[in-house]
């Protein structure tokens, strides 16, 4: 795959490939499709991996995860979509090598580069604990949805079928959930 080529794809020719793969299932599709947006997800993966190696590994990881999820999931804008999936991939990565558990909180608090990464360790893990303490105080639905959806990785049907909520609820319970979340943690970094 041409990682670094700088090929501009609009909306369109995403819609266009991303529907052609569903039809056909057709690889060489779905591997233009990823094409248009590699260099985005090596960014990405740069950003959080910190390491050239690392992150075309993951890079690999992420087309292959597409094979299994591009078709359980509604994608309004393919690379939006991508965006997510790479970074909860990074995310997960980091997580299981700590082998703990936690929420991706760049959802909810946007994490400066740090220059030396040891020099934040201890800002994440006071804003990790402030983000467990605001999901204890979400409603239940909310906290349940928001909970299958980025920790689990859940797709909105999938929310729906495991809760019994319909899917505008899930829809409704994810966004009040992550809005009332952001509020949350803004509200207590002012507190400092």
């Amino acid at each position: 795959m041409g990682w670094l080529s700088k090929s501009k794809k609009n909306v369109d020719d995403d819609d266009i490939l991303l529907r052609r793969y569903r039809e056909t299932g057709d690889l060489a599709v779905l591997a233009a499709l990823f094409d248009a947006h590699a260099e985005m997800v090596y960014y990405v993966c740069m950003r959080y991996l910190q390491d050239s190696e690392r992150s075309k590994d993951a890079v690999m990881q992420i087309f292959e995860e597409l094979i299994h999820k591009v078709n359980k999931q509604d994608i309004q804008k393919f690379g939006s979509w991508l965006y997510v999936l790479s970074r909860n991939h990074c995310l997960m990565q980091l997580r299981s090598e700590k082998n703990r558990q936690q929420i991706s909180i760049d959802e909810f608090v946007e994490f400066p580069l740090p220059v030396h990464p040891e020099d934040d360790v201890e800002e994440k893990e006071r804003q990790l604990s402030q983000l467990e303490r605001c999901m204890e105080r979400l409603p239940e639905k909310q906290k349940r949805s928001v909970d299958l959806f980025y920790l689990n990785e859940k797709c909105y049907k999938e929310i729906a079928e495991i809760t019994g909520y319909s899917m505008n609820e899930v829809k409704s319970y994810i966004q009040n959930g992550k809005r009332n979340l952001k509020l949350c943690m803004e509200g207590s970094d002012a507190k400092r």
